[in-house]
């Protein structure tokens, strides 16, 4: 079996969308909480969403932007984010950020849940790649940063990366230059915590390989370039100039057959050599991300060029963002699409920048004017 091309939203199933990321974010992101609000543009009007009541002094605001650049969303709204919902509301099904114990409680699908719990692993991914053989980067896996004995640095190339197995927004990863920086790095974790060691692999960029499940049926999302700030992820570019489908096609189908659901994401490596480019598999995220929010949107909208972005802003409500003249415009498949508008009180939003690399370059310098006081 082969995953098919993605050609429309999913309007089989009518959704309760709950997609609150605090239990299983990392400690520290500013406005966390927040989150909620970025599922918006991704419902259908027949959908509900969980929002957190601290979106509502911008919900008019919102639904006035998406109404003139004709995006469709549901207007049923819960204000709070209890799970509980996700099995109360009889015909809707589940749509999470993130399907872990705290969401199996409310809706009981077992082979769902240990899907992912598995393969958030580093470490199991590395193992399940070796089985695949798709290609990654040379990794040494470890139970415990105690196993490592002085003499086992002699096998590991650097530079190096060491990483919890289980991380998120790029906390827990160090990079070594030595075996000296190696060896305190390996103190700031756990002894309890599952490591591993995996060496540099110098790229010009990393791609995100997104797939989605709708009933039984595996669909090629959507291939993007990541905009990285360090490690951790700024945004997305599409389109990239090649998409290697074939690397992991093989283990989003392993996970389609284990019980996956919703959407998943490879992030991979991209090397450029004389006769093209190497690709090398370096992790699965088996739920929504970063690139999820605006690749969806950009689909309802037949958006075919686009980056997202993350902008600080010295605003604190959405009516005081003027975009008048930069907002999208559907003739023209291009211009400026609010995204994730619930973090404009924590003085940051992010944006879907629609049109050619040049009205990218534009409307990012108009929005970097116009987002300051």
């Amino acid at each position: 079996m082969r995953a098919a091309v993605y050609h429309g939203y999913d309007t089989i199933n009518r959704y309760v969308v709950n997609h609150d990321i605090m239990n299983c974010t990392a400690d520290g992101v500013v406005g966390n909480h927040l989150y909620s609000g970025r599922a918006l543009g991704l419902t259908e009007p027949w959908d509900i969403i969980q929002l957190h009541p601290d979106l509502k002094s911008d919900w008019s605001a919102i639904q006035k932007h998406y109404r003139r650049i004709h995006i469709k969303h549901t207007k049923e709204v819960i204000w709070d984010l209890d799970l509980n919902h996700l099995s109360s509301q009889i015909g809707f099904q589940p749509s999470v950020f993130y399907f872990g114990p705290h969401e199996y409680r409310y809706w009981g699908d077992f082979d769902w849940l240990k899907t992912v719990e598995f393969i958030n692993s580093k470490n199991n991914f590395m193992h399940v790649a070796k089985e695949l053989e798709i290609p990654t980067p040379e990794t040494h896996c470890f139970n415990s940063s105690m196993e490592i004995g002085i003499q086992a640095f002699m096998q590991f190339s650097f530079p190096c990366y060491v990483k919890a197995a289980i991380s998120v927004s790029g906390v827990g990863i160090y990079r070594c230059e030595t075996p000296l920086d190696l060896f305190r790095s390996l103190k700031k974790f756990d002894p309890a915590i599952p490591i591993q060691i995996q060496e540099e692999v110098l790229t010009d960029s990393f791609l995100n390989m997104q797939y989605r499940i709708v009933g039984k049926n595996l669909i090629r999302l959507e291939a993007s370039e990541q905009i990285l700030d360090g490690f951790v992820h700024q945004g997305n570019r599409v389109p990239v100039e090649d998409a290697p489908w074939e690397i992991v096609d093989p283990m989003a189908e392993w996970l389609l057959e284990q019980g996956m659901k919703g959407i998943f994401a490879f992030d991979v490596a991209r090397t450029k050599t004389p006769d093209g480019y190497d690709y090398t598999a370096i992790e699965c995220n088996p739920r929504y991300n970063g690139a999820s929010y605006p690749t969806l949107i950009a689909k309802k909208l037949n958006i075919p060029e686009w980056i997202s972005l993350t902008l600080d802003t010295d605003y604190r409500k959405l009516d005081d963002i003027d975009l008048d003249g930069i907002e999208f415009d559907p003739r023209a498949e291009a211009g400026v699409i609010i995204i994730n508008w619930g973090t404009i009180s924590q003085g940051k939003l992010m944006f879907l920048i629609a049109g050619s690399k040049s009205q990218q370059n534009f409307y990012v310098k108009q929005l970097e004017e116009r987002l300051a006081l």
